[in-house]
């Protein structure tokens, strides 16, 4: 006579099994979705995310786009549990972006921020990101994570509930930040401490406070003021003040 074996682990609660299912690779977590009708859709509640380079493995172009869905589904869709760690493991990001497949792994860390992520672990020299908006202390929490760093880039992102850009990154080469803020939403203060920084652009309005040291090894900076009626001017020296080493300096002043 065959045993029946007891299934106990189904009748776990879900916080539980989220928490097994932390354990196991991404691809295996998925699998467990074909277990029950419990297990279909658990796996997109889990705390921890780790992603290795392994997955691109076998990925062929006509299910590269299922792949792209279940990342957007896993880390953007705002009503689900607040994620403990997302990992990116391999050879950093170039490994990810390969030129054929397109990732957004920018949005992929923006997602995994806006989910509250208590940890992230990247193997980070180069970071880009585009048209976002970074709320609260997301944006320093993202880059306090990033030791390696060596360029970073904010390109027309805005930030939201925040009093502070606080850039602290001693391996640091080249600093893009261009910001936009709404008419009026500028009182934030800008605090950029990187010693080996070579290039810097800056293109926003002028905001209530900058805050420059250890700036000595720049070479290049192209500053880009756009004034509002916050009439900033006495902030702006500030900055200049920060950047008075450079040896190529590009200004450019627009009215709002």
């Amino acid at each position: 006579m065959a045993m029946c074996v007891e299934d106990r682990i189904s009748n776990f609660p879900d916080h539980i099994r989220c928490h097994i299912l932390s354990f196991l690779p991404i691809k295996e977590a998925v699998r467990t979705s074909i277990i029950s009708t419990k297990w279909r859709y658990l796996f997109a509640s889990i705390s921890t995310v780790v992603f290795d380079t392994y997955l691109l493995c076998g990925l062929t172009d006509r299910n590269v786009d299922s792949f792209k869905n279940f990342v957007d589904r896993l880390l953007k869709f705002p009503d689900q549990l607040s994620l403990d760690c997302f990992r990116l493991r391999g050879d950093g990001i170039s490994s990810w972006d390969d030129g054929d497949h397109d990732f957004d792994v920018s949005g992929w860390i923006c997602g995994a921020v806006c989910r509250g992520v208590k940890e992230i672990d990247l193997n980070l020299k180069t970071l880009c990101i585009t048209n976002s908006v970074l709320v609260g202390d997301s944006l320093n929490r993202l880059i306090s994570t990033c030791h390696v760093l060596e360029d970073l880039t904010f390109d027309e992102c805005s930030v939201a509930n925040a009093r502070e850009v606080n850039i602290q990154i001693p391996s640091l080469k080249s600093l893009v930040l261009d910001f936009f803020f709404p008419t009026g939403h500028s009182k934030y203060v800008v605090v950029i401490n990187a010693p080996n920084l070579v290039y810097f652009r800056y293109d926003s309005v002028t905001v209530e406070g900058y805050s420059l040291s250890n700036m000595k090894s720049l070479e290049k900076a192209e500053i880009c003021f756009w004034f509002d009626s916050s009439n900033y001017e006495t902030s702006a020296t500030h900055l200049f003040q920060g950047i008075c080493n450079v040896r190529s300096l590009r200004l450019t002043i627009h009215e709002v």
